[in-house]
């Protein structure tokens, strides 16, 4: 099977940056271009952490394409205390000598997959921003997307930046409704999901015995996460952007249902919950494919053989 083609919409952050490396460790993938927003930091940082993350990985050859610099209605929320100030951990990568592409990523967006429809899937896994812009400055874009694999909400687990939210859809639900209703095939990845795939100290030590700018860029960028995620009560940090695209690497590994979902865009306490019809109540037709279930302890393997694999291919 040939790879499968994808552009990654991104405001990295930690998990985003692992994201990445394990789209470049994967044969399965033929990454074509990353999109970035407002989110985990600021746009401005989210570029630079896009740019200088694939100057590391030899892959500066990937366009990057600054978008969104706001959510549509609600301020802009950056989280340093979970992903450090410059986004990126302690990891003190150099200053890019890439530059961004000169276009909006609406524009890009819009450009890419009109130009070829229905063959390049976009993988969200920041605020829905820059899909949501897309989606109401072009009709047809949405009809030509191939599909949408969402990384965000929280179905039956509570929310990890209110009791009931999950981040990437509360920093911008009005988008989050937009493009839940726009009609893309969609497939929703949960913190459901996400949470149980914990990237623990021990796999950090596999990696470090590989003498590589990949394996010590990791140690450092997860060592913030793995604090607040120690913090929280987990045993690890989780995968959560990397899972995404276990949907084309390792599909098996994920259960996916089929489920009407909406987010709560009123105002109230429950601002950006995510919520999946689960007893057909409403009688809507599903929306989206939701991954529920995830055989966890081989996807943390998978990912760290492909970053073993990655590191043992970029030595200094």
């Amino acid at each position: 099977m040939s790879p499968k083609r994808i552009i990654i919409d991104t405001d990295p952050g930690i998990d985003d940056a692992l994201a990445f490396l394990f789209a470049l460790a994967s044969p399965e993938i033929k990454f074509e271009a990353l999109t970035t927003t407002q989110g985990n930091v600021t746009l401005e940082k989210a570029t630079r952490n896009a740019l200088s993350v694939l100057e590391l990985a030899k892959a500066s050859h990937i366009p990057v394409v600054q978008g969104s610099m706001f959510p549509l209605v609600q301020p802009l929320r950056a989280s340093a205390d979970v992903h450090g100030a410059s986004g990126l951990g302690n990891s003190k990568l150099p200053e890019p000598h890439s530059k961004p592409v000169a276009q909006h990523a609406v524009d890009f967006l819009i450009e890419k997959i009109l130009a070829e429809p229905n063959k390049i899937s976009i993988f969200p896994i920041g605020p829905l921003t820059n899909i949501a812009m897309a989606i109401r400055k072009e009709p047809k874009f949405a009809k030509a997307v191939r599909e949408l694999v969402i990384m965000g909400g929280a179905i039956q687990d509570g929310g990890n930046v209110t009791p009931q939210a999950e981040f990437n859809i509360y920093v911008d639900p009005h988008a989050a409704h937009i493009v839940f209703h726009s009609g893309i095939p969609i497939t929703l990845i949960p913190l459901d999901v996400t949470q149980k795939c914990l990237l623990r100290q021990e796999h950090i030590d596999r990696l470090l015995k590989i003498n590589s700018p990949i394996s010590r860029f990791i140690r450092d960028a997860v060592n913030v996460y793995l604090k607040v995620s120690y913090e929280r009560g987990f045993e690890g940090s989780a995968l959560h952007d990397p899972l995404t695209l276990a949907t084309i690497i390792a599909p098996e590994l994920l259960t996916l249902k089929e489920y009407y979902v909406d987010v709560d865009i009123s105002g109230g306490i429950s601002m950006g919950n995510t919520f999946a019809d689960i007893y057909n109540i409403t009688k809507k037709p599903p929306n989206m494919k939701v991954g529920m279930n995830v055989r966890s302890d081989d996807f943390v393997e998978l990912f760290t053989q492909r970053m073993e694999k990655l590191s043992r291919s970029i030595t200094d």
